[in-house]
């Protein structure tokens, strides 16, 4: 029943109580994969790029080609273009 409050005190401590059951999990999972990185790196992977395949891996291919192109085009433009010229200091 709810209390004087209107607020039913048992339900909403099961709801906190569950989230900080998550919340334990989620910091004992990142413990996890901060241990899979140092593992990684301890076996001379470049952590930096393992977590960028990582983020790649997770994209759709569809978008990761459309960057892909467009990161080319950029570079491209960007290598053809002339130099600035350098203020003087």
């Amino acid at each position: 029943m709810s209390g004087p409050t209107g607020v039913e005190g048992n339900r909403l401590r099961s709801l906190v109580e569950r989230i900080e059951r998550i919340e334990e999990e989620i910091r004992e999972l990142n413990d996890d994969k901060k241990d899979v990185y140092a593992e990684a790196k301890g076996d001379g992977f470049d952590v930096k790029i393992l977590r960028e395949v990582v983020r790649l891996r997770k994209q759709d291919q569809n978008e990761r080609d459309e960057r892909d192109s467009l990161l080319d085009v950029y570079l491209h433009a960007i290598e053809k273009a002339a130099p600035a010229a350098k203020a003087a200091a």
